[in-house]
């Protein structure tokens, strides 16, 4: 399992440096693992050069034989799913897997029995071709009830039409911070979008302890606030405070020298430590929607997209699917209480004299909330405007 979520830590900062390029100066918010997860359903089926370039993409090629690679992808999707999906009455995590397929279409038994058993997907046939609407109100209705009504509309009206096969990933979250936010203490604060732009916003604070540290070389700033149970954390990187601090500019150099292996170093248990922060942390809410395919062809995902060469035969035995688009749709919103996500594709007791370190969100950062014991980034993103 470790292997796999480095290589979705990879995929989601593949990702993020390809959303950063077209949305500039904008928020970001995505769930990397559900994109993955789709991706990993479609690479199931995928055969050749076809399933070559989705491996590569979501980085899935981990230093072994190509077909020991391939059955260790599926395996390792298997136990991150299964611990995910284990009960827990500290906070609310859903994530849920499902293919529908043309009734008059023939998948594969072998195909179809993998993706439940390796994604522990449900498996529906739908009449794409003679009710294509119904088709698609009942997948909508199905991600919908699946993020707790958080993203509506997956799939606009007449975008299946002529559609085989429909393969979805649904992601929710909803968990309460291992300490609340009091919200006598939330106030309006200014949040500098540039250093001359501000807006005002309810900024929450808290004075705690919490697992903190300072990367002096690219002045900056990481925050660990884990959520009741501290299965999960939200972790937050904040470029420091100074006069130049108050733009994106700053955030966006942090940005450029971000990879996963900087950010699984920065945040390894040896680089924190627990000290007394004064928090200052933004409401906010971000609603996000991405079409994937022009992203993962620039990453190197081109014949699954190609009606030449797409080989998805094993799905159906034969050469003849090709994928027309991939979308994501994602929602976070961020109180008080703790956090509300979902997208379909700490000791407390320290010396009185110990220091006080500021940690004031009142400029761009990045955020992004993680399964700490599979160490599996679940959502990511920028909030450069609350």
């Amino acid at each position: 399992m470790n292997s796999l979520s480095a290589a979705n830590t990879r995929f989601a900062f593949d990702l993020f440096q390809q959303f950063k390029t077209s949305k500039k100066g904008d928020n970001i918010f995505f769930s990397p693992l559900s994109i993955s997860s789709a991706l990993a359903m479609t690479y199931l089926g995928a055969k050749e050069n076809t399933a070559l370039e989705i491996g590569k993409v979501g980085v899935y090629f981990l230093h072994r034989s190509p077909v020991e690679k391939m059955e260790n992808v599926h395996h390792q999707f298997q136990k991150l799913l299964t611990e995910l999906k284990k009960p827990t009455d500290a906070y609310e995590l859903n994530m849920a897997n499902k293919f529908y397929g043309e009734k008059k279409y023939q998948f594969l038994q072998e195909y179809m029995d993998n993706i439940k058993k390796f994604y522990l997907a449900s498996v529906e046939s739908v009449d794409f071709n003679n009710a294509a609407e119904e088709s698609r109100k009942k997948i909508n209705s199905w991600v919908e009830s699946q993020t707790n009504e958080k993203i509506k509309d997956m799939f606009p009206k007449d975008s299946l039409n002529h559609t085989i096969l429909v393969l979805v990933n649904a992601v929710y979250f909803k968990g309460q911070w291992d300490t609340k936010f009091d919200t006598k203490n939330t106030v309006e604060k200014e949040f500098w979008l540039d250093k001359d732009t501000s807006k005002p916003v309810q900024m929450m604070r808290q004075s705690n302890v919490f697992n903190f540290t300072s990367l002096e070389d690219l002045q900056a700033k990481i925050l660990e606030i884990p959520y009741k149970g501290k299965d999960l954390s939200m972790m937050l990187l904040l470029p420091h405070e100074n006069h130049v601090s108050y733009s994106l500019f700053p955030l966006l150099q942090l940005e450029d020298q971000l990879t996963a292996e900087k950010l699984i170093e920065w945040t390894s248990s040896q680089n924190m430590s627990n000290g007394q922060v004064d928090l200052y942390l933004p409401r906010f809410k971000v609603e996000e929607s991405y079409e994937l395919k022009a992203t993962l062809k620039a990453l190197g995902m081109v014949d699954a997209f190609n009606t030449k060469s797409a080989n998805f035969s094993g799905m159906t035995g034969r050469q003849d699917l090709v994928v027309s688009k991939v979308r994501h749709k994602s929602f976070v919103e961020v109180t008080e209480e703790g956090t509300e996500a979902a997208a379909s594709t700490d000791v407390e007791v320290i010396a009185k004299s110990a220091p006080i370190y500021p940690f004031h969100c009142d400029h761009p950062f990045l955020f992004f909330i993680k399964h700490n014991k599979t160490n599996s980034i679940l959502f990511l993103g920028r909030v450069s405007s609350p």
